[in-house]
């Protein structure tokens, strides 16, 4: 790959608001993102993480876990259903190496038991989604447990 294509790509990258957070604003060696393609001609990426961070979800691309946003599942699914090829790729220093075909068959919004709409779930970024399951959570732990699984009161024995 030619430099001028490579700082091409960088900065196409960076334009699509995802760039490697490394000071420079530029994708660095190590950093993994699924890449959405039109033949050869970039059209954007999201970035996807080695390890766990706030607002993540594990997912398993081609036999290796990754964390993600919820939206970059969403953008994933739109990207197919306007025929553009998406794969995860890795940049190694000298260019983009694939390394796992159709992440869409692999990883569903539906999958992870997310039923609205992807669109929904770029735009709000995931948002509304992350703070359904934190209320869920906090609800469940308000709730009472019935007959014999109650626990005993002090005055009933």
């Amino acid at each position: 790959m030619s430099i001028q294509r490579t700082l091409y790509t960088a900065g196409a990258l960076c334009l699509a608001g995802t760039c490697a957070e490394a000071g420079s604003g530029i994708p660095i060696a190590g950093d993994t993102y699924i890449i959405s393609r039109d033949g050869q001609t970039f059209r954007g990426s999201h970035r996807i993480y080695n390890r766990m961070a706030e607002g993540l979800i594990k997912v398993e691309y081609c036999g290796r876990s990754y964390w993600v946003r919820y939206a970059t599942v969403a953008w994933t699914q739109l990207e197919v259903e306007q025929d553009y090829e998406v794969r995860v790729e890795f940049n190694w220093g000298k260019g983009w190496r694939p390394i796992c075909e159709h992440p869409e068959e692999q990883v569903t919004l539906k999958g992870l038991g997310v039923s609205e709409d992807p669109r929904i779930v770029v735009q709000s970024d995931g948002a509304t989604i992350s703070r359904v399951n934190r209320f869920a959570v906090i609800r469940k732990s308000f709730q009472t447990e019935g007959g014999d699984n109650a626990a005993k009161s002090y005055h009933g024995n």
